[in-house]
C-alpha cells in the first residue's frame, strides 16, 4: 500500500483534503493540526495510514488517513494500537491538541489533560498512558523537554518570524530560550508574542 501521496490542494477543509495527482482526486481525512500547516500551501506530501472497512468479516472499502510528517503518523499508530481507541477518537485527539502535547501528556501520565478530549474518559486515558507511556518514551526520547525536530509549535512560530523578516538563525536562538525557561507547551502565537520582546 501506498507510505505517501504527493500533489496538489484540489479542496480542503479542517478534516478532510483531496490531493490532485496527475488528474485523480486522492481524498485523506487528516487532523487540524495537519490542516493548520497546509492551510496556506498550494501543494503538499501527505503520509498516509490506510485502515480497511470490515462488515461481518468481509472488506467492504477503505478510509486514508494523511498526516503532515512522519511523526504525527507514527503517533497516530500507537494511539490506535490502545484497546477500544478507534481511528475516529485518534483523529479528535490529534486536532484535539498538538501531538507534542498529547506525547508529554501521556509521558507526564496527566490524566486530566487527555480527558479534555471529546470521548476520552477516566478509564480511557488511564488506558493510553498504561499502553503508550514506556513505548512513546522510548520512540520520542521524552525528556524535560520533547526534542527540537518534533516541537511543531516552534517549527510554525520560527516560519511566521521568518516571514515577518527576521533572520532564521536568530529567532531559533529566541524560541530556544523561551521554550527552555517554560515549564509547559506554549501555543505558535505565545511563543512569536514573546520572542518580539526578545528580537
Amino acid at each position: 500500500m501506498f507510505d505517501y501521496i504527493e500533489g496538489k490542494i484540489a479542496e480542503k477543509n479542517p478534516g478532510h483534503v483531496v490531493l490532485d495527482v496527475n488528474g485523480i482526486g486522492y481524498g485523506m481525512n487528516i487532523s487540524l493540526n495537519t490542516y493548520t500547516r497546509i492551510d496556506k500551501l498550494e501543494r503538499v506530501k501527505l503520509f498516509t495510514h490506510v485502515a480497511f472497512k470490515v462488515e461481518n468479516t468481509n472488506p467492504v472499502g477503505f478510509d486514508v488517513f494523511g498526516f503532515y510528517d512522519v511523526k504525527e503518523r507514527e503517533l497516530f499508530r500507537y494511539l490506535i494500537s490502545v484497546s477500544r481507541v478507534g481511528n475516529s477518537t485518534a483523529m479528535v485527539m490529534l486536532s484535539a491538541m498538538p501531538p507534542e502535547e498529547i506525547v508529554q501528556a501521556i509521558s507526564g501520565q496527566d490524566y486530566k489533560r487527555l480527558q479534555t478530549v471529546k470521548g476520552i474518559g477516566a478509564k480511557a486515558a488511564q488506558r493510553i498512558v498504561m499502553e503508550l507511556k514506556d513505548k512513546l518514551d522510548k520512540e520520542f526520547q521524552i525528556g524535560d523537554n520533547l526534542t527540537e525536530t518534533y516541537n511543531l509549535n516552534k517549527e510554525e512560530a520560527l516560519s511566521g518570524l521568518v516571514m515577518l523578516g527576521f533572520n532564521r538563525m536568530q529567532a531559533s536562538k529566541a524560541l530556544d530560550k523561551i521554550i527552555d525557561k517554560s515549564s509547559e507547551p506554549l501555543s505558535v502565537e505565545v511563543l512569536i508574542k514573546e520572542a518580539l520582546k526578545i528580537l
